[in-house]
């Protein structure tokens, strides 16, 4: 068996893709460890996964408020790097699966000379598109570390994703790269009344507040249920809920989308395919101009299983599109489509053969 060393960060969606292919290799009987900002670590745990701690490097919590300048700090982290090359000092590691912005840790398990996967919890074309072409890659490039040559080196890249929704997938794809399907569950929802689930992100970004109160006050004037799940990130203090929908702390998705009609969310990877994994239409409100919330909309429009709107528009805009999206359409066949083509494949378990068959593949040569 193969002794594994995930490096992750806590960014929101990345981390369930990473523990799900985690969890599944350690099922098949794997040394498999993580290591991540110490926030982390009931999350980990509580994925019956052990937890290693970066110890030096740049502290980071997805509920601060951050800069930009504070992620090209963690993106870039030369310390979170030694973290990394030390724990696998302390228990080498035959294989290191790594975030695919960790670009600090990656420059340094590449200068060990210890394989690496790159684990993509976002549509390829956007990293090696507007990832590493915006502010975040020329501030790779500022602090002297190859970007592009370190994806081009991995061992293998692996994309969590539906690779038909991904305007990266086709000819010319780079032979390192693998599509693995999302590392979610799924079954067709079946909602005993009309019912939208709200859900934006984790991670505090400007405006998200403000952004949630238009989604309230737009479903209060719909003749629907609705939940909203509310992180500390915007906390339910903040906001003024109608009568008809219910506002929680956070909730596993599982336990609510077998429920709903809908999903209001902020285009984030793990809600997004989540939904879809349950045959429900997205209404997506990007929250963050930079990532790739905007690209998931589009790929959701372009699929015809969704709508795409800013996270300023008002709340009877929103009113629209919901009302929109809870008839039946296209729509419903669009999403019903994309979802069976995920339920058909479990990206753990697909991820997990692929770690695994890197691994052989090199212990064999």
């Amino acid at each position: 068996m193969s002794n594994i060393l995930f490096v992750t960060w806590d960014g929101g969606g990345n981390v369930p893709p990473a523990l799900g292919i985690a969890a599944e290799l350690q099922r098949r009987g794997h040394r498999v460890r993580v290591m991540g900002h110490p926030v982390q670590h009931a999350q980990v745990a509580n994925a019956g996964l052990d937890f290693t701690a970066f110890h030096t490097a740049r502290t980071f919590q997805a509920t601060d408020t951050s800069t930009p300048i504070d992620y090209a700090g963690v993106f870039g982290d030369r310390a979170m790097g030694r973290d990394v090359v030390e724990e696998m000092q302390r228990e080498p590691a035959g294989l290191v699966v790594v975030d695919c912005i960790l670009f600090g840790a990656m420059q340094a398990v590449e200068a060990e000379g210890v394989p690496y996967v790159v684990l993509e919890h976002m549509f390829d074309a956007y990293l090696v598109g507007r990832w590493l072409r915006g502010p975040m890659g020329i501030s790779m490039a500022v602090k002297r570390i190859p970007t592009r040559r370190l994806l081009q080196t991995a061992t293998a890249r692996l994309v969590a994703c539906l690779a038909e929704l991904d305007p990266a997938n086709g000819s010319g794809r780079p032979c390192n790269l693998h599509y693995t399907g999302p590392v979610v569950t799924g079954v067709t929802a079946a909602p005993t009344e009309p019912t939208v689930l709200v859900s934006l992100s984790t991670v505090n970004f400007p405006g998200q507040a403000k952004a949630m109160q238009n989604i309230l006050d737009a479903l209060g004037m719909l003749d629907v249920r609705g939940v909203a799940t509310v992180g500390p990130a915007i906390g339910t203090e903040r906001l003024a809920a109608p009568p008809n929908v219910e506002l929680r702390g956070i909730v596993p998705h599982t336990e609510l989308l077998p429920t709903v009609s809908m999903v209001i969310g902020h285009g984030g990877h793990a809600t997004t395919m989540a939904a879809l994994a349950h045959d429900l239409p997205v209404l997506v409100m990007p929250m963050h101009p930079m990532l790739d919330q905007k690209m998931v909309g589009q790929s959701l429009v372009n699929a015809g299983a969704g709508q795409l709107l800013s996270k300023t528009a008002k709340p009877e805009a929103i009113a629209a599109a919901a009302d929109d999206l809870m008839r039946e359409g296209p729509h419903r066949a669009a999403a019903s489509r994309l979802g069976a083509a995920i339920r058909m494949t479990s990206g753990a378990r697909a991820g997990a053969d692929l770690v695994e068959s890197v691994g052989t593949s090199r212990a064999v040569a």
